[in-house]
This record gives structure tokens, C-alpha cells and sequence, in this order.
């Protein structure tokens, strides 16, 4: 069987960034502009998007419904804190569409009970670089997804970067640990970095440049090497470091800190906060990652 082409119709209930990301991926895709649909309260955003011939509807009028019954896919991209509000006036309104939440912490028992509808839901844990067509996507979805409504899911979600399937809910909430909110980890790290480099007598302009160009590399390295299946990260990091030499000394400064038992209890974290997201809004799902004992941040 021939695969199946992304619906043309994709509604969008909000439009903030990662449905913005979604938007811009889908169109620089070919995507026809005027199949998506996007509702919101905020003018300023639906003007932004009507310029970019974007189907639009203000949500504060109640138009919200109408978006909806335009689209064959919906993707729900409004805080979580507010779906269930944005959802439950909606209940009857649902026509078979396939829904796609990118609502953190919200569990498919949940999602399915605001719908109160027999639909097909994914769930998507996507993350910020998405904004640039360079993000990482976790995607989850029950037996009722069928093969194509999954195939569905992983092209719209392709549009702005790499897309993997989890065979477990529980699972998203390493997902959002290891990606979903990792940018910032990494942001943080650059933050130190360009700040030391300025406390040691680099301008701000060399020291960003440096410090930026050099996370750019290196990851790019790593991608490669995964990608080809030769080196790992750790192998990386180990041929870069010279017996008793600069880099030995950086590296055995990080180990005398700890930092890999800190980035660990740092993701374990925020693993466990995304579980008492999902608890604060009454699902209740099986513990699938370590939550006990000491977690390691040292490389197997």
C-alpha cells in the first residue's frame, strides 16, 4: 500500500511557538497555506499568521469550534494548564479527526476524557529548537492510532526535525528529560562558559562566538558519528583528551564536581516533575524510569 500524504487540513487550538515552528516547517515543506488553520485569542499572533495566508479564528469570539470542523488533523498547541478549559466546551463538536497534543504532561486517559469523543490521539513531546526545523520529537500513541494516522503524526512532526516512537507513555517523560527540556541545559552550560571566558579577559562578541561555534561542532560531530555508527560521544571525548594535558585537566575538574552525577539528578528531576504534571491533572500512570536510589551520571 502506497503511504499516505499529510492530510491537507491541519488545525492548530493555539498559536504560539512550537505551533508557529510547526507552521513554518509545514510551509517551507510546500505545505498550501490556506489548509491551515490556526485559533487563538491573541490578535497580534492570528495577524502574523493571516499575513503568511494562514486560515485564522479567534478563539475569544468562539470560533474555535470552526477550525475544527475544518481540519482532518488537530493539533493541540495551548498550555497545559488551560487545555481541559479550551476542551471541554468542544466535547461535541469532534468528527473523527486525528488529534495530535504537544500539551506537556497531559496523559492520553486525560486527553480522551476532555474530548469526550472516540478519537485517534498522539501524544508528541517536541522541544524549542523545533523554532529552526532542528528539534527532537518523542511521539506516543495507543492501538486505536492506526498505521497511517502514525504515519500522519510522524510527517506533520517531521517538518521540524527528527521524529522517535516510544512503545511506552511513561517513556515521554524521559523524553522530556533527555530532549523536551534539554535545550536549556544546554543553553545553561553556555551561559557558564561565555561568562568565564569573559572573567578571564574575552570580550562578550569573542567569547560567545567561541563558545557558540564550538557547541555547533561538536554536536555535529557526535550526530556524525552516530549516524555513520562509529564513535560515540564518549569515544569523542576521549580522543580529545591528551594524557596530562589541557583538556585532561578540564575534564578531571568536571569529575572532582561531580557534574555527571549533577546532570543526572538534574534530568531525573525533570522526569519527575512531568509525572506530577500528569498526576495534578488526574492521570495516574505506572512509574517507568528510575525514581529511587542514587541516579549515575557516569557513562557505561
Amino acid at each position: 500500500m502506497a503511504q499516505p500524504i499529510l492530510p491537507a487540513a491541519i488545525a492548530f487550538l493555539g498559536g504560539g511557538n512550537m505551533a508557529q515552528a510547526l507552521i513554518s516547517g509545514l510551509l517551507a515543506q510546500g505545505h498550501p497555506a490556506d489548509c491551515l488553520h490556526v485559533a487563538d485569542t491573541d490578535t497580534a499572533k492570528l495577524a502574523d499568521l493571516a499575513a503568511q495566508g494562514v486560515r485564522i479564528y479567534d478563539a475569544s469570539a468562539g470560533q474555535t469550534a470552526a477550525a475544527i470542523r475544518a481540519a482532518e488533523v488537530v493539533v493541540l498547541a495551548v498550555k497545559p494548564q488551560v487545555l481541559q478549559a479550551v476542551l471541554t466546551p468542544l466535547q461535541g463538536v469532534w468528527d473523527r479527526q486525528l488529534v495530535i497534543s504537544i500539551a506537556a504532561g497531559i496523559a492520553l486517559v486525560t486527553l480522551k476524557d476532555w474530548l469526550a469523543a472516540s478519537l485517534a490521539v498522539v501524544r508528541a513531546m517536541p522541544n524549542t529548537p523545533a523554532m529552526i526545523q532542528q528539534g527532537a520529537t518523542a511521539l506516543y500513541a495507543d492501538v486505536e492510532v492506526s498505521t497511517d494516522q502514525r504515519t500522519v503524526a510522524e510527517q506533520l512532526l517531521s517538518a521540524v526535525g527528527l521524529v522517535r516512537w516510544l512503545d511506552d507513555e511513561t517513556l515521554l517523560d524521559a523524553a522530556t528529560a533527555i530532549s523536551g527540556s534539554a535545550p536549556a541545559y544546554v543553553f545553561y552550560l553556555l551561559e557558564h562558559m561565555i561568562a568565564t571566558g569573559e572573567a578571564m579577559g574575552l570580550n562578550t562578541a569573542d567569547a560567545a562566538a567561541l563558545a557558540l561555534q564550538t557547541a555547533v561542532g561538536a554536536a555535529q560531530m557526535a550526530a556524525q558519528s552516530h549516524h555513520q555508527g562509529t564513535d560515540t560521544p564518549t569515544t569523542l571525548r576521549q580522543k580529545v583528551t591528551s594524557p596530562n594535558g589541557t583538556t585532561q585537566a578540564a575534564i578531571a575538574a568536571l569529575d572532582a564536581a561531580d557534574v555527571g552525577q549533577a546532570i543526572a539528578q538534574a534530568m531525573h528531576a525533570c522526569a519527575t516533575r512531568s509525572r506530577q504534571i500528569s498526576q495534578e491533572f488526574g492521570a495516574t500512570p505506572p512509574t517507568a524510569v528510575q525514581t529511587t536510589g542514587k541516579p549515575t551520571g557516569k557513562p557505561q
